[in-house]
């Protein structure tokens, strides 16, 4: 059963998606490699191609990924397919941006939790991506950490024993994302409480995540961080 916001002692963020925009990250690189082409490209079209090769058999771990899923929507965007831009493409991971309301939401929720990342990105892109957010977390958790990526159960597993290491409970955790496919459906089976950052609700679609074969109803939902911790410092003073 749900507590009341400000009562959860472990905030467990996913990254790329609710706290990092990945997808303008995405876009503007691929519009700058365009641009130099002398070429023009659809951004959410890009997204949608993207989100096709990425989730693919032979996909390698995120962001290092990248290079292969370049050259596989490269032709299809009209755009040089050499290696050099896929690189460009991955590199520029390190400097994608927090989403305007991250960084300081996630100090306002500092103050009464520890703050726990869980991303699928590799430990080195996930250096660049706390640091963006001025390094709020407890603790952060990468796809090199354990060894698999969400939404594998055992991602989840490795970062409740943490928890459970230091005295926590899986009753003290609120776990925070956008994708429902990569979060909120399995932290609901996992017995998780959780909330959605609905980040694209003013857009269509899915974006660059992977469309969920079934929606999960989460337990709570904001459209922003910033909702979020708005929420939970309502609750403080309630």
């Amino acid at each position: 059963m749900a507590k009341t916001l400000n009562e959860y002692r472990y905030l467990t963020f996913d990254v790329v998606g609710t706290l990092i925009d990945f997808e303008r990250g995405i876009k503007d690189c691929l519009a700058g490699i365009a641009a130099e082409a002398g070429a023009a490209i659809d951004g959410e079209e890009a997204l949608s191609l993207y989100r096709a090769a990425r989730y693919s058999p032979d996909a390698a771990l995120f962001p290092d990924d990248l290079v292969r899923v370049y050259r596989v929507i490269a032709p299809a965007l009209g755009l040089p397919v050499e290696d050099v831009y896929g690189e460009r493409l991955r590199d520029s991971a390190k400097r994608w941006a927090p989403f305007p309301d991250s960084a300081a939401a996630l100090a306002r929720l500092a103050t009464g939790a520890r703050l726990i990342a869980m991303t699928n990105a590799r430990r080195w892109a996930f250096t660049h991506f706390s640091e963006a957010l001025g390094n709020p977390f407890h603790a952060g958790f990468t796809a090199d950490d354990t060894g698999t990526e969400k939404p594998d159960p055992a991602f989840f597993e490795t970062v409740l024993a943490s928890i459970e290491a230091e005295g926590g409970r899986r009753s003290d955790i609120l776990h925070v994302a956008q994708s429902q496919y990569h979060d909120i459906g399995v932290s609901r089976r996992l017995g998780i409480i959780n909330c959605w950052i609905e980040r694209r609700h003013a857009q269509k679609g899915y974006g660059g995540t992977i469309e969920p074969e079934q929606f999960t109803t989460p337990d709570f939902h904001f459209t922003s961080m910033a909702g979020l911790a708005d929420a939970v410092e309502a609750a403080r003073v309630a």
